[in-house]
């Protein structure tokens, strides 16, 4: 199977890649993807020490936290996913995988 590529209107070729996964034991929860992701695909949790996830409001106050361990970057919305890699290319922990999508997939 070949990977999708878009023409851009200068004639490049351009293959999205789309988030496929992102990696709770490196992410700090810094919110640095959540500011640049205009797609509403990633969301802020905290996380227990059982790893489950908790809802946590953007702009929480830090004195909230006692419900959970540390807060972790989620991806709620996979299908919002352009494929530019913004979150990938501004995390400062590598916590991204992206592939492109596949023809007939």
């Amino acid at each position: 199977m070949a990977d999708i590529a878009v023409t851009m209107p200068d004639g490049r070729s351009w293959v999205p890649r789309f988030v496929q996964g992102l990696n709770r034991d490196k992410c700090i929860g810094c919110g640095r993807c959540y500011r640049v992701c205009g797609r509403d695909v990633l969301q802020l949790v905290g996380l227990t020490d059982e790893g489950e996830t908790v809802p946590i409001a953007i702009g929480a106050d830090d004195d909230d936290d006692g419900e959970y361990e540390k807060k972790v970057m989620t991806i709620a919305q996979p299908k919002n996913c352009v494929g530019c890699e913004a979150c990938a290319k501004i995390c400062p922990k590598k916590c991204y995988t992206h592939a492109p999508m596949q023809e007939g997939g």
